[in-house]
């Protein structure tokens, strides 16, 4: 059994030392083996002296050539594992156990692609978004579960995601589109269409932190509303109301923990997401 972990990298010096000890300490069952591949856009840091220091397995790409969707694409027809991972540059594995964990359901024959739990580590809004989208609870979800989940059905991070590498490569991944954002949703429409299914693991856990402007906040949503414009399909599931009671778990949780910052910046944070969505689906 081999594990072909990749991982996409962008003025990354400041992450990758730690990143790839964290990786290297993982558990590994008997008779597994690691392929760590690192694909770097070149930038203005040090990274990639780092990843010869530490003599990593790594490609260099131009910026004009990054895709989200592609550039993961052609690392994973590179690899040669039976399992292929996909991370970012920012994850933390919170313990051994977070490679463990993550593969263990495929290789155990529960599903096909998996995915962690991500933790976040400041007490901004994504610290209860977190916690609502990342519960305690693992779950498995199939086509059979539509009905029940809506678009929660295709909920997939490549932040931290495992996939069967055969089922990846048989179903052309992201079919060779450049996907600016929500390439992982794209890929797990198709394979949970397929007749494939995903589990979220609950104890392979990762901390996952940012402190978004309400400018990037709005980058990020206007590309999620193109996303969702360019694959229409994914309109017709039931989820919209799921925006509505993330904002209220939001202000439940940051009352109960007093957190005034975060109820203060509340109302303009949804607000810019719901603005910036709506203008990117136009």
């Amino acid at each position: 059994m081999k594990i072909s972990i990749i991982c996409p990298l962008y003025n990354a010096e400041k992450y990758i030392t730690k990143l790839n000890k964290n990786i290297l300490s993982q558990e590994l069952e008997s008779g597994q083996e690691l392929e760590i591949l690192y694909v770097l856009t070149k930038g203005k840091d040090k990274s990639e002296e780092i990843l010869k220091e530490l003599n990593c397995n790594y490609c260099i790409i131009e910026p004009k050539d990054f895709s989200h969707s592609r550039t993961r694409e052609m690392m994973a027809m590179k690899s040669t594992g039976d399992i292929i991972i996909f991370i970012s540059q920012d994850v933390k594995m919170k313990n051994k156990l977070w490679l463990k964990n993550l593969v263990a359901p495929i290789i155990n024959g529960e599903c096909e692609a998996s995915f962690s739990r991500q933790i976040c580590e400041n007490n901004s809004i994504e610290k209860y978004t977190r916690e609502k989208n990342y519960p305690e609870e693992s779950r498995i979800v199939s086509k059979n579960d539509i009905e029940k989940y809506g678009l929660l059905t295709f909920f997939y991070s490549d932040a931290s995601s495992a996939v069967n590498a055969k089922v990846y490569k048989e179903l052309n991944a992201y079919d060779g589109k450049n996907i600016i954002i929500n390439e992982d949703m794209y890929f797990a429409h198709k394979l949970i269409h397929a007749g494939y299914r995903i589990k979220y693991c609950a104890d392979s856990e990762v901390y996952h932190s940012h402190i978004f402007t309400l400018k990037q906040l709005y980058k990020r949503y206007f590309d999620t509303g193109v996303f969702f414009k360019e694959n229409s399909y994914l309109m017709k599931y039931k989820g919209n109301e799921s925006g509505v009671a993330l904002a209220k778990y939001v202000f439940k949780r940051s009352l109960e923990d007093k957190n005034i910052k975060v109820l203060l910046s509340l109302l303009p944070n949804f607000a810019v997401r719901y603005i910036a969505m709506k203008i990117g689906q136009k």
